[in-house]
């Protein structure tokens, strides 16, 4: 196609400010799907998708627009998550587009994702077009959400397109401003084939399918194509545009965006980001910007029952195929048995390959407290990369330890200013900047540790402000930290699956809440169980389960005390017996509940 007559645009946004809901109206008023097979968030495929009502995976379409000088255009729509977790495939996607849809709700007004997608869109040199949502609700404040645009962001809030995604107000005038202001790809079919894989899906019956936005050359079935990072060749077997479904066409070109399908049967092989050439005519040089998604919150994952294991490995292998982000290894523990130690790119990216594998797969797992890297350096000079606390080598030995920071933005109502002040001095966290954006609102800049962040601080922060805080975060820098290995021990047994690398200052709270929490949920015994938190050899917390206990003297009728002391004598006896014995089953709750150790 002309690449005069090719747009491809994203739309960004904070999370629950009508991304999916926009991208519905748009679908709808190019007809694409009958209203009778429409559904909500038609984009999103998943289930929790639907229900949590944000996008996890980016989805691309290709939308025919007659416009109102009558031409068709083709209009390529990149959704993309809203979440920190996936920015990283937030800017593949920017990558691919030449503007995007500012997408901010009249009810809220900027916040703080809302200038992160505005600052990442900045960085791709892209045009932007502001579109104010959600206009037909009552509580909507337009003209404040407007004088926001002119003074947080520098733009023109006169050009601001008012709509309401729900409603289907202002669809027109988005689609004639996607057409005027966003600027055609340049055409360079003459030029060899360089394509950007920006995103990538597993289909059960065709293998791999690569999401694709071809900058320059031209791209069919038959030709063989070199992927220039992982530096592999296929043959390309079908080639075509995203219509809801697969639409097979006879070539991409220059400037459009599409897919491939290219006999590859695992998504390992294809990294989002690679530079697609042709094998018999190489580009000099790929695309600029690969980097690989690096996980940064890890947590080992065991099978409730241990015949389940191969269960759970088959579930893994399955949801790897289409999420090439999540990375797992064999791990064991003495608690747990065999299991597997996982990396994601956040807690929302955990709790979402949790809820998979449970409701995907029908597997029943144990998560261990979600961890992060630390940078430890021993005093012969060898640095170790530890994210598993059972790692975590002798105290000793090491001459420093260094942890991951982020400089976390927050965007909240001045009223509840003191109050996230002493949340982020509790998180350890350093103020670099604190500016009124308006009378009201208020935005703080905080350097965090990682770790602090991955416990429950986002709860916390929405709890603080009532929910009127945002929050964004990108990473900055390690440091050097004090942090020492928690160790819970129950009926005198270190669990290594409880255990946990937490700041020094903080591992009396952390061992006095986990025991606690482990006091509620491990059932009583015929003994008495003894909950402890210990650092090394020391004990700083402890927490007791009473025994069940029988009334021993019950018949005894009168008579001299010594006959009543010498029947709780021997059940004492009986008791210590039992107990030298025993074993302690550990519930699943048991194990969830350490996770929510700052509730």
């Amino acid at each position: 196609m002309n690449a005069e007559r090719i747009r491809n645009f994203s739309i960004i946004a904070h999370i629950d400010h009508g991304k999916s809901t926009l991208a519905d109206r748009l679908i709808q008023h190019c007809n694409l799907v009958a209203d009778r097979n429409f559904q909500d968030q038609i984009l999103d495929n998943m289930d929790i998708e639907r229900e949590r009502g944000i996008t996890i995976k980016s989805n691309a379409i290709t939308l025919p627009y007659k416009a109102k000088d009558g031409i068709t255009y083709n209009l390529n729509l990149i959704d993309t998550p809203g979440h920190v977790d996936f920015t990283y495939e937030v800017s593949r996607a920017l990558n691919s587009c030449e503007g995007v849809l500012l997408l901010i709700d009249s009810t809220q007004g900027i916040e703080a994702q809302t200038l992160a997608n505005l600052y990442l869109a900045l960085e791709h040199n892209l045009e932007i077009i502001v579109v104010i949502n959600k206009i037909d609700l009552p509580s909507a404040n337009i003209e404040e959400v407007k004088r926001q645009i002119d003074k947080d962001l520098g733009f023109d809030s006169d050009e601001a397109i008012l709509a309401s995604g729900k409603a289907g107000i202002g669809i027109d005038d988005i689609f004639e401003a996607i057409v005027k202001r966003i600027p055609p790809p340049e055409a360079a079919v003459a030029k060899p084939l360089r394509a950007l894989a920006f995103d990538c899906h597993y289909d059960e019956f065709r293998g791999v399918v690569i999401h694709v936005r071809v900058f320059e050359g031209e791209l069919k079935a038959g030709d063989q194509v070199y992927l220039m990072h992982t530096d592999k060749v296929y043959q390309v077997e079908e080639v075509g545009y995203f219509k809801l479904g697969l639409d097979k066409k006879d070539k991409l070109e220059s400037g459009e965006v599409g897919y491939i399908i290219a006999n590859i049967k695992t998504i390992c092989d294809i990294n989002v980001g690679d530079t697609i050439t042709l094998n018999t005519r190489r580009a000099k040089e790929p695309l600029k910007g690969f980097k690989e998604a690096k996980p940064v919150v890890f947590s080992s994952i065991y099978p409730v029952a241990s015949d389940e294991y191969n269960d759970l490995l088959t579930a893994l292998e399955k949801l790897k195929l289409n999420d090439a982000s999540l990375t797992y290894a064999k791990d064991f523990s003495q608690a747990l048995g065999f299991g597997f130690r996982c990396g994601f790119l956040g807690l929302l990216h955990l709790e979402v390959v949790q809820e998979r594998l449970e409701r995907e797969f029908d597997v029943s797992i144990i998560l261990t407290a979600p961890s992060v890297q630390y940078e430890v350096t021993l005093k012969t000079g060898e640095v170790l990369i530890v994210d598993n606390p059972v790692n975590y080598p002798d105290p000793i030995t090491i001459e420093s330890v260094k942890e991951p920071f982020v400089k976390a933005t927050i965007i909240t109502p001045d009223t509840y200013l003191g109050s996230l002040f002493n949340l982020c001095l509790d998180k350890r966290g350093t103020q670099e900047n604190l500016t009124y954006l308006d009378e009201k609102r208020v935005e703080l800049i905080y350097e965090l540790p990682l770790s602090e962040i991955v416990y429950d601080f986002y709860d916390k922060l929405k709890s603080y402000s009532k929910g009127y805080a945002s929050f964004d975060y990108e990473f900055s820098s390690s440091q050097e930290t004090t942090v020492v290995k928690l160790d819970i021990l129950v009926n005198g047994n270190i669990v290594d699956a409880l255990s946990m690398l937490v700041h020094k200052d903080k591992a009396r709270e952390r061992a006095l809440v986990a025991c606690e929490k482990l006091r509620e949920t491990i059932p009583k015994q015929q003994f008495q169980i003894a909950i402890q938190g210990s650092i090394g050899g020391k004990v700083i917390s402890r927490e007791t389960i009473s025994a069940y206990r029988k009334d021993v003297t019950a018949k005894c009728y009168g008579g001299d005390i010594s006959r009543k002391r010498k029947l709780l004598e021997k059940q004492k006896e009986g008791k210590k017996r039992m107990k030298m014995v025993g074993n302690v089953e550990i519930p699943q709750n048991a194990f969830l509940s350490i996770l929510k150790t700052g509730d």
